[in-house]
C-alpha cells in the first residue's frame, strides 16, 4: 500500500473514531504490569498517574520533547524490561528529531505510543500539525522505526499491548484520541523524590 496524501491523512484523522485517552491508557497498562513507562508532558502523565499509579512509572512534569530521548536510554539500559513512552502529539512534534536516534538504535523492548488529539493540550487546545496534515507514522517510518502504526479503535491497546509484553522490536503507535480533557490527576511534584522511587524500583541506589 503506498503512503498517504496529505488529504487522505487529514480525512483519516477528521473521520476517526476518537478514542477515550483515559480508558485507552488504563486498559493499556492493565495489560502490560511490568513495563517500566515514561510519561510526557501534561496529559499523558495525568493519564497514566489517574489510571494506573506504580513506582515503576517516571513522569515528566516539563521537559518538552524529553520523554522519547529518556525512554530509550532505559530501554537500553534496561534491555530485559519492556520499556513504554506516553506522550503526546505536540511533545512528539517538539522533539521529533530524537526518532532518528532511537531509528538507529531500535531496542527490542522499546514501545512509543503518542496520544494524538490533533491540539497543543498544555497551551490553548491550538490545532497541532498532525490535525493539518503531518503524519507521524510516516514520519516514524522514515527513521527507520518499521513497526508503526495508526490506532483509531478503542481495542487497539491490544496490539499495542502484544508488542510491549513480546519485546521484538521497537514499536511507535499513533493513536487518535478525543479532544476533551479528563479532569487532572497530578503525580507527586518532587523530581527527586519521583526519581528516588523509580530507581528503587529497579533496584538502583537512591541519592
Amino acid at each position: 500500500m503506498g503512503e498517504r496524501t496529505v488529504s487522505q491523512q487529514t480525512n483519516v484523522i477528521e473521520n476517526a473514531e476518537r478514542i477515550d485517552r483515559r480508558k485507552f491508557v488504563g486498559d493499556l497498562l492493565a495489560q502490560t504490569p511490568e513495563a517500566l513507562v515514561v510519561t510526557g508532558l501534561g496529559s499523558p502523565t495525568y493519564d497514566v498517574f489517574a489510571t494506573t499509579p506504580r513506582l515503576a512509572h517516571f513522569y515528566l512534569w516539563g521537559a518538552m520533547g524529553g520523554s522519547i530521548p529518556l525512554g530509550l536510554g532505559l530501554a537500553l539500559a534496561q534491555p530485559d524490561k519492556s520499556v513504554v513512552v506516553i506522550t503526546g502529539d505536540g511533545e512528539q512534534l517538539m522533539g521529533v528529531g530524537a526518532l532518528g536516534t532511537v531509528g538507529a538504535q531500535l531496542p527490542a523492548n522499546l514501545t512509543i505510543v503518542v496520544l494524538d488529539n490533533g491540539h497543543f493540550g498544555e497551551t490553548g487546545m491550538q490545532q497541532s500539525h498532525t490535525s493539518l496534515g503531518t503524519d507521524l507514522v510516516a514520519v516514524a517510518k522514515g527513521f527507520n522505526i518499521a513497526n508503526s502504526f495508526l490506532v483509531t479503535e478503542q481495542r487497539g491497546y491490544k496490539t499495542i499491548a502484544d508488542h510491549i509484553v513480546a519485546r521484538a522490536g521497537t514499536t511507535y503507535a499513533q493513536v487518535l484520541i478525543a479532544t476533551d480533557e479528563p479532569p487532572r490527576v497530578l503525580p507527586p511534584r518532587d523530581g527527586v523524590a519521583n526519581k528516588n522511587s523509580f530507581r528503587a524500583e529497579l533496584g538502583l541506589p537512591t541519592f
